[in-house]
């Protein structure tokens, strides 16, 4: 039966049933008043039932179209948003994002959902393994880390790039002497330990190319261990400089520029194509891409060898 139903008839029973009245039903849909009149008879049959009888004061309604006109508004609500891509927003948007990414964006980007999207829900996880994997097949919408490039069939929306720094614990013998490659080499380090073989969870996996350290550098799970650590022991810890001033801003440690020459550190936004024209994803990614723009702002500033740290980089959209 619902083959058989054209779905201007629907439209023209929502007049109907607003009016109350074949001719200013039919000049709200603009049809002659014989066609509005057509489509009455085609809905009796349809429904079975009269649905608008004559009345002293015009047409009324049966019991059948009071609760037509109960369920007709929602239902037309939905095909009209689902024409015009205006739907619901989704209840869940999952985002892979490593734990030192989450620390700079959560906090500018949450405020930003919460007040243009309340009824979003955004679930982080820092699982990274297969993010190119998952996103394809839509188990997560969006992953957040250090990626250089995209396969095809994925975007990519570089968030900020930012310069490499050292976290040492306020009092560390070694901010006594001279800083030079010779003391940093002397340091054991420790290091983010992901999960991820695809890059997007690294923080700085260049150690091993430096040839400044005979020893392996201590893994640590994720970066509040790592920044507990390394302010109760020698360890030295490198990390983006905008995460170091967070993290210093928390606990007693010190932020010093390597003092080798380190690639920058840049963070991407990656999405597959299933996603790439929807309108909730496209809003989102842009909210996203604001909150990293946030963050320079929202970093605190900390000491570097008892001077205060400049700012990061300034942001590239």
């Amino acid at each position: 039966m619902l083959a058989s139903i054209d779905l201007n008839l629907l439209l023209s029973l929502e007049a109907l049933l607003e009016h109350r009245n074949v001719t200013h039903a039919a000049r709200h849909v603009r049809l002659s008043q014989p066609s509005m009149s057509r489509a009455l008879t085609r809905l009796r049959g349809i429904f079975n039932d009269d649905l608008l009888v004559r009345g002293s004061s015009g047409l009324v309604p049966t019991p059948q179209a009071e609760r037509l006109a109960r369920m007709l508004p929602p239902v037309l609500d939905a095909l009209r948003g689902m024409v015009n891509g205006r739907g619901e927003w989704r209840s869940k948007t999952i985002m892979a994002i490593p734990d030192h990414q989450a620390l700079i964006l959560l906090p500018p980007l949450l405020p930003l959902l919460r007040e243009h999207a309340p009824n979003l829900d955004i679930v982080t996880g820092s699982f990274l393994t297969g993010a190119l994997r998952r996103l394809e097949q839509g188990e997560i919408d969006l992953a957040v880390g250090q990626t250089g490039g995209t396969p095809p069939g994925f975007f990519r929306r570089r968030l900020y790039t930012d310069r490499f720094a050292c976290l040492l614990r306020c009092d560390h013998p070694a901010l006594a002497q001279e800083w030079t490659i010779e003391a940093f080499a002397a340091l054991r380090h420790a290091a983010i330990d992901s999960d991820s073989k695809g890059g997007f969870g690294r923080v700085h996996d260049d150690l091993a190319n430096l040839h400044l350290q005979d020893r392996d550098p201590v893994l640590v799970s994720n970066l509040l261990t790592a920044a507990v650590a390394i302010a109760a022991t020698d360890l030295v810890l490198i990390v983006p400089h905008r995460v170091a001033t967070r993290i210093a801003a928390l606990l007693p440690l010190a932020i010093v520029d390597p003092p080798v020459e380190l690639s920058p550190y840049e963070v991407g936004l990656i999405w597959h194509e299933r996603c790439h024209r929807d309108p909730e994803h496209h809003w989102l990614r842009h909210k996203i891409a604001a909150a990293a723009a946030a963050g320079t702002e929202l970093a605190h500033p900390s000491t570097v060898r008892g001077q205060t740290a400049d700012a990061s980089p300034r942001e590239e959209a």
